[in-house]
């Protein structure tokens, strides 16, 4: 009797790292929220190694340099930035879900729909100007380093110009969520952060001279225009994706979809 009741009873329950992962997978009610938290440290993870190890495009090169000191940056730096601007070019659809979380943020608190439509239309087209122009621009001069010099200074100046320069479309987006921070009453972000929005927005700001200097601290490699700014950005990032995370952690779905 005792044999028979225990050939029926259910097997014990495996838990082996892949049947949690398979239980998350199906039943975690959060899980759409921490893909699309896993990628911006994804991406920023790997934007860092490609533009600052692989292509050596940041921190920028000399904007001052004669021709045939950039074709030999081209030359020194070809692997470098065909196969760094490569990977760029493969990860960069995961800035979607990191705006799509952004805006999910916005669409909890007690602002208008506007803020978070609005954030995600700026950012549907930032990345172009702000990063793949960039890319695309400079694996073209890398691909053919014997292309004539004046070509090569022209790609040169129109990569990284464009990487410093069409910094005004981040500014309207920080500002957006900085506004709808400020004035939201269910404290789904610290009031404090807003201010750093408003910070970072200002980075944009002193960005814009690089149209003009080629030298000091506006210069797209100056102490301003550059270093600075990294600074702000790399806090910026850091507090925007913990924030973020503990939102999920703290989110209450027991509240229902979100409507309009």
């Amino acid at each position: 009797m005792n044999g028979a009741v225990e050939s029926l009873a259910p097997p014990p329950p495996r838990n082996s790292i892949l049947d949690r992962i398979v239980g998350q997978w199906r039943h975690n009610p959060k899980l759409e929220l921490w893909l699309a938290w896993g990628a911006i440290v994804v991406f920023y993870n790997i934007f860092g190694i490609v533009f600052f190890v692989m292509s050596r495009t940041q921190p920028p090169p000399q904007p001052w340099w004669e021709l045939v000191r950039i074709g030999q940056w081209f030359n020194d730096n070809h692997l470098g930035v065909l196969a760094g601007f490569g990977i760029i070019f493969l990860i960069a659809g995961f800035t979607t879900p990191a705006n799509a979380l952004i805006a999910y943020s916005m669409r909890r608190m007690s602002v208008s729909p506007a803020f978070a439509y609005s954030y995600l239309a700026i950012y549907s087209l930032a990345a172009v100007p702000g990063m793949l122009l960039t890319c695309i621009v400079l694996s073209v001069g890398a691909m053919r380093p014997d292309r004539d010099l004046s070509q090569i200074s022209l790609l040169y100046d129109f990569g990284f110009m464009a990487f410093g320069g069409t910094m005004g479309i981040f500014l309207i987006g920080s500002v957006v969520w900085a506004v709808a921070i400020l004035i939201d009453k269910n404290r789904v972000l610290p009031k404090w952060f807003a201010y750093l929005n408003i910070c970072n927005a200002m980075t944009e700001v002193v960005i814009a001279p690089t149209w003009i200097f080629k030298s000091g601290p506006f210069a797209w490699n100056g102490v301003i225009a550059f270093y600075i700014n990294m600074v702000v950005f790399v806090i910026y990032t850091s507090a925007f994706i913990t924030l973020l995370r503990k939102m999920i952690v703290e989110e209450d779905l027991s509240a229902g979809p979100i409507r309009d």
